[in-house]
């Protein structure tokens, strides 16, 4: 069964605001949960917990977009855009993460659908790394202004 322009566009669009919102509220857990541990990065045992809350961003980050992958795969699973839940993953996540193999494609009546979800992961992708270089540089002023780099005024002439 054909899909009209329309009905792929409203679905996309709804994916895309789903997926947004999501992002939204897993990258506040994140935020969350780097400030819970802001006050322990400027100790003795600083680089320790520097790398621990790195990593635990980077899972995070990934659960996180592995969640919305999951989504879209559902999504077309359900629809019946794809054949076996196991090849709407795979679309999903070539798609998403825009590398688009071609190996596997969508039918007419759902390709505006795949093709609006390479530009939601593209976003998505783009809005995780700056995210991920934010708390790197947060962490870095962490242990400067702990150090005493930050702040300090030359000496006067």
């Amino acid at each position: 069964m054909t899909r009209s322009l329309g009905t792929q566009l409203l679905i996309a669009t709804a994916m895309a605001a789903l997926t947004v919102v999501m992002h939204l509220l897993g990258l506040s857990v994140l935020i969350a949960a780097t400030n819970r541990h802001s006050r322990r990065l400027q100790s003795e045992q600083a680089l320790t917990r520097q790398m621990l809350v790195l990593i635990g961003v980077s899972f995070g980050l990934f659960m996180l977009h592995g969640i919305e992958i999951w989504t879209y795969a559902t999504l077309y699973y359900t629809v019946g855009a794809t054949p076996s839940f196991e090849n709407a993953l795979y679309f999903s996540t070539a798609t998403y993460a825009t590398i688009g193999y071609g190996d596997l494609t969508l039918s007419k009546s759902w390709r505006v659908l795949g093709a609006i979800e390479g530009a939601n992961g593209v976003i998505l992708l783009g809005w995780s790394t700056a995210f991920f270089v934010s708390i790197v540089a947060r962490i870095r002023a962490l242990e400067l202004d702990w150090s005493g780099a930050v702040g300090e005024r030359p000496p006067p002439r």
